[in-house]
This record gives C-alpha cells, structure tokens and sequence, in this order.
C-alpha cells in the first residue's frame, strides 16, 4: 500500500501538482498490477517508475492544443519515459479510471485533515463543557428565557452534535475511497478485474463492486452532504454565540484583540465577525450539496456533465470545511464567558424563570392546576410588562398568598432543583 500522506495543509491537495500526482500514482499501480499479473517486464516498470513525471506548465500547454487535461497528462509523461516501456502506460485504462481514481485519493487526503480538524474541535468543546459544567446561565425556547441550565450542558449538546458529525464524516470518507480501473463502459473490455484489485489495494482503496467509466456519484453525494451537515452544526453554534453575544444578553464574546477594531464609525463596537463569517461559509457549504445531489443523473453511462462542478465543489468544499473547524476552534478556545451577566439573566424580572416551580407547588396546596396557571401567569406578565419583580407579585398576590407562604414561596426560587441531574448526563461523556 502506498503510505505517502501527508500533505501539511488543505490548499496543496488541490493542487494542479498534486492532481497530476494523484494520477501518475494510478498510473504507476495499474502498470505495477499488470506487472504482479506477468504481462509488464519488470524492467519495464522500474524504467517507468525512475522516469515517469511531469510538469504543469507543459500539460497547460499540450492541453491548449489537445484539449483534454488527461490526455495533455499523458503526452507530458510519456515524453519523459522511454517508447519502449510507456507504451504501458493506461494500458486498457479510459481517462475517467484515471480521474475518479485520483479523484478518491485526494478526497482521503482532504479527509484525514478534516478529520483532524474534528478531533480539535471536539477535544476544545469537551474540555470547555467540563470546564463549565456548574456555571449556570439560563436555557431558553423560542428564543425567551425558559428555565436554568449551565453553560457547560449547553456545550455538552454541541459536543454530542459534533462526535456524531465525525461518525457520519468517517462513513461517508471511508465510502468515498473506491477505485476504479474498469474501462469505457465498465464491462473491463480491455482489462481484467484482477488489475483493478491489485492496483486498488496497491493505492489502499477499495474497488468499485460496479461502475460505468464513472464511479456512482451517490457516492459523492452523500460525502459532500456529510461536509453540509458539518458546515450547518458549525452555523448553529456560530449563531448562539452570535445571540449570547448581542448588548442586551453579553453572556460570550468572542476573543477581541487589543489593537482590534470594531467598526470605522463606533469605537464601542466589538462585533461577533468570526462567527458571522462561520454563518456565511456554511451556506456555501450547503449549496455544494445540491450540486452534488445533481450529479447523480447522468445520461446512460455516464456523461460529462458532472465534471466541471466537481472541479469547484470538492476542492470549495473540503478546503472551506477545514478553514471554518479551525476558524470555530479558534473562536472557543479564545471564547470570553461573562458568568456574572449569565446569572443575572437567570433572575430577570424578579425570577419569571420560577414560574413552573410556583405552578407546581399551588397545586400540590390542593388548587386545579387551571386556577393556578392564572395566579401564576397574572403575576409573571405583570413583572415583565411593568419591569417588577415576579417574587414580590406573588408575595403581595392575596390569591396566591391563600396557599402559599412568604417562605414556600421563596422556596420555589432556588435553582439547585433544576440542576440535580447534571452531574447524571455529563457522566455520560467521561470517556
């Protein structure tokens, strides 16, 4: 098997260099099969190996004229190996062999980075979590104040979200890495099956049970579907952080340099950019997606059609996909967390959040529990209308003051009830 990633970062798995490269190691294993099979010299194939190569600028240059880059490929190449071994060379291959082989490997490449990248992301998430577990702030539905959490359970779901990210990413690259070497229509008219599989385990990909030139591009599909999901979960986070960050809850901030600058007009201003940069990036993401989905339909056995957008979208995709995880891990790791403003919000309008515990306790004092979501409703959009105290309502409410005494009602506002179980469910992830 050929072992030779790494490449250091995203960019150079795009490469027209690499590419080129990706497609001579193709090259190189079907002539390698052939020899294992008896019908390449070995010497033959060491003369190709010592001698095949390329250059960029010379295919840019033969592909004006010929204009088919695999082809231009080939020329290149074979103008440096001598006649008598390059007449091995894609010997029974079509150019789509050559190309969706290629094509797998350098979605591993990006792969095994992005991958990396997950490991950081959830590793910085986890550790945050943790970190957090007793630091309350509020929990909120449709955007209003709901009941107590703390900080490290809300991030304890977006690690949940990201490690089941990272599964779906992992099935869809290990699907991802299939070869093919099958010819033009994927009977194997003019090669054996046994080429394919020698080569293909040579390159430590798995062959294609069946293809048609073209590799199935469902395939294809439900990788770059996994890399939107990833983009989405990432906009999810991106847009709490952007919402806990606004003036009126400033619970998180992002990092702010201190030569930085928020705005041209507004020295106050320190702006969520890094994550409304995330939101933006993730609808690229997703768009890519739909391509994708497009691709599968092809005509008969296969057509071009997908060619030209798979060119834009596996190198946008992978490469803004690595760019965002280390975007968001730089934006957690350097994440400012305002507990003092968290646990103010948990008490706004006298502690309206207690609402259920004052409901609850009405009616195990023997009131329906309609009587007792008026009395408690009365008292909580009273406070919120007026910017009074919930508390004091229900202390001065003679309906409520019926059942309830100053300390019972006093007894409903504390916040350990609602936090008994965190301990449980963060158990959960100490592995």
């Amino acid at each position: 098997m050929i072992d030779r990633y790494s490449l250091p970062d995203m960019k150079k798995v795009w490469t027209p260099g690499n590419k080129f490269q990706r497609c001579l190691d193709v090259e190189l294993a079907v002539c390698e099969a052939y020899c294992r099979l008896g019908e390449v010299p070995i010497e033959n194939l060491e003369e190709i190996k010592k001698t095949a190569r390329f250059d960029v600028k010379r295919i840019d240059e033969i592909e004006r004229e010929v204009r088919h880059d695999i082809i231009a490929f080939l020329t290149n190449v074979n103008e440096n190996v001598p006649p008598r071994s390059n007449k091995y060379i894609h010997m029974g291959l079509t150019s789509s062999d050559v190309i969706d082989t290629a094509n797998a490997l350098m979605l591993r490449d990006a792969s095994n980075i992005i991958i990396k990248d997950l490991d950081t992301v959830i590793s910085t998430v986890k550790s945050l979590a943790f970190k957090h577990k007793n630091t309350v702030c509020i929990g909120r539905s449709h955007g209003i104040h709901a009941e107590i959490i703390t900080f490290g359970f809300k991030l304890l779901n977006w690690l949940d979200i990201l490690e089941r990210a990272k599964k779906n990413f992992i099935y869809t690259s290990d699907e991802v890495k299939t070869g093919q070497m099958s010819g033009p229509v994927g009977t194997y008219s003019n090669i054996e099956p046994e080429v394919e599989k020698i080569a293909c385990e040579i390159l430590g990909l798995t062959p294609a049970r069946v293809s048609t030139q073209i590799i199935a591009r469902d395939i294809y599909a439900r990788y770059l579907q996994s890399l939107g999901i990833i983009a989405s979960v990432i906009e999810q986070f991106a847009t709490e952080i952007r919402h806990l960050q606004r003036t009126e809850v400033r619970e998180v901030e992002e990092g702010f340099a201190s030569h930085q600058k928020g705005s041209s007009a507004m020295p106050h201003k320190r702006n969520p950019v890094l994550s409304e940069n995330l939101c933006g990036l993730a609808r690229v993401v997703r768009s890519n997606t739909i391509t994708a989905m497009e691709n599968i339909i092809l005509w008969h056995e296969r057509d071009i059609s997908h060619s030209s957008a798979e060119r834009v979208i596996f190198a946008d995709s992978t490469i803004l996909i690595d760019f965002m995880l280390n975007r968001f891990n730089e934006i957690m790791s350097n994440l400012v967390i305002h507990e003092k403003n968290m646990l103010k919000n948990t008490d706004m309008y006298g502690g309206i959040i207690y609402s259920q515990k004052v409901l609850l306790k009405l009616v195990e004092k023997g009131l329906s529990r309609e009587d007792a979501y008026i009395i408690v409703q009365r008292n909580a959009l009273d406070a919120m209308d007026n910017n009074t105290s919930f508390r004091d309502g229900l202390i001065n409410d003679n309906d409520a003051r019926k059942y309830l005494s100053e300390d019972e009602i006093h007894s409903c506002f504390d916040m350990s009830g609602y936090l008994r179980n965190i301990n449980k469910i963060f158990e959960r992830f100490e592995y």
